[in-house]
């Protein structure tokens, strides 16, 4: 999903091309899942006539400061993206409208034309982004209850190194708490774990308030220059620096490799060019914080002390069933399994054994709709991930309690079956 280097990247380009330019035209889409709080005629009304002054960010939400409240904002939430007619901006890969598209695209929600004649949309292919019209986005949620910007507001070294010995949780579930710092999501989390520089890796399970001192310094360093290196791309993905765990990521478990290459002499200064030079590294995906985590097991290891205790506490009883996959891209996931859990599910040492999702062939199960989100030509489709599942879930359960009372007979007929039995 779009994560604050995607979003950092709109906010510059309307800001190079948009400032001080009134609204002309306003097309706002009939669409209240998206468009919240607000008619699609009375969104467009605000608008017309009024001339952009400024547009600001904090995490993964935007917003456009006009002459006059209230304000359009918008949170990209899994698809959500900004277009600029004849302006190269790049946008995540799921959020996607081909150049051969109509305009404005048919997943258009807000579409906007200026006075010099350029033209603009705000489009949400998934129907996850929220669009609100606010008097002060600062002070209303979701903007209003953020922690720090991880790129205008990261706290001070010291600062971050005493906040982190106060938290219990696991690292990567920490980074992606919006509420602690706001901005980063599941790939940048992934990639600031394993681009940790002088390749101090971090386990995406580490608890926040075991690391070091040295450790936590380096972190906050590598927060920052992650998401300093892939705005300074243009987050355009393909650009990023070869050794990034980023490229990898997104492939099938037990066919991921991260190379051992020389790091980009332009990324790290001198002193942190030591590197392992290895050949090519498995990569293997666990669940942290509720999401799909990419991590490389012979670099990013459990500190020796988690480890021990996470082997010799029995594990609970999971929720999940075998052959099931997150999906990777959703924020709202909840993981029934607790962090030491998965820490022990991680370290459990297995005798021959494949990695867990490998080797095994499950039946097929129904796919949702929203699932093949990766094919550009996937129309828009209305149903939500989490609500499909919930559907099957109560279907199941449905299912299970009518098998149960068929078989457990009651009244005159359970005690007829039982003469008859005997």
């Amino acid at each position: 999903m779009p994560e604050l280097p995607e979003v950092e990247v709109a906010r510059r380009a309307i800001e190079d091309h948009c400032i001080g330019k009134t609204i002309k035209r306003s097309i706002v889409a009939n669409d209240s899942k998206v468009i919240e709080g607000v008619s699609a005629s009375d969104f467009e009304a605000a608008l017309v006539g009024k001339t952009i002054v400024a547009a600001y960010r904090k995490g993964k939400n935007l917003w456009l400061q006009l002459d006059s409240p209230p304000f359009p904002s918008f949170q990209f939430g899994m698809a959500g993206a900004i277009y600029i007619k004849g302006v190269a901006v790049t946008t995540y890969k799921r959020s996607a409208v081909k150049d051969t598209d109509e305009w404005p695209s048919k997943y258009s929600k807000v579409f906007i034309q200026l006075d010099d004649g350029l033209e603009f949309s705000f489009t949400d292919k998934r129907r996850f982004a929220k669009v609100r019209l606010l008097e002060d986005p600062t002070s209303a949620p979701p903007i209003s209850e953020l922690g720090p910007d991880a790129l205008l507001e990261l706290k001070s070294v010291d600062e971050f190194v005493e906040s982190l010995s106060k938290k219990k949780t696991a690292i990567k579930a920490l980074l992606l708490d919006q509420s602690y710092i706001s901005g980063i999501g599941n790939w940048v989390a992934d990639e600031v774990l394993y681009q940790f520089v002088m390749q101090a890796k971090i386990h995406p399970l580490q608890i926040a308030s075991s690391l070091s001192r040295e450790s936590c310094a380096t972190l906050h360093k590598c927060i920052k220059e992650v998401i300093e290196k892939a705005i300074e791309l243009g987050a355009d993905s393909s650009q990023y620096p070869s050794n990034w765990i980023f490229h990898s990521r997104e492939k099938k478990p037990g066919k991921a490799f991260v190379d051992g290459l020389a790091p980009d002499l332009a990324y790290f200064s001198p002193i942190e060019l030591f590197i392992d030079c290895s050949p090519r590294k498995k990569i293997e995906f666990i669940t942290a914080g509720g999401r799909t985590t990419a991590f490389v097991p012979d670099l990013q290891k459990l500190s020796r002390n988690q480890a021990a205790n996470a082997v010799s506490k029995p594990q609970k009883q999971s929720g999940r069933k075998k052959g099931h996959k997150d999906d990777s891209d959703n924020d709202d996931v909840d993981e029934p399994a607790s962090d030491e859990d998965k820490i022990a599910e991680s370290v459990k040492p297995k005798k021959g054994a494949k990695s867990r999702g490998q080797g095994r062939t499950f039946p097929a199960k129904r796919k949702s709709k929203e699932s093949d989100d990766d094919d550009d030509n996937t129309e828009d489709n209305d149903g939500e991930d989490d609500e499909d599942q919930k559907k099957v879930t109560n279907n199941k359960q449905l299912k299970a309690e009518k098998t149960n009372k068929k078989k457990v007979p009651t009244g005159k007929n359970g005690k007829n079956a039982k003469k008859k039995a005997k």
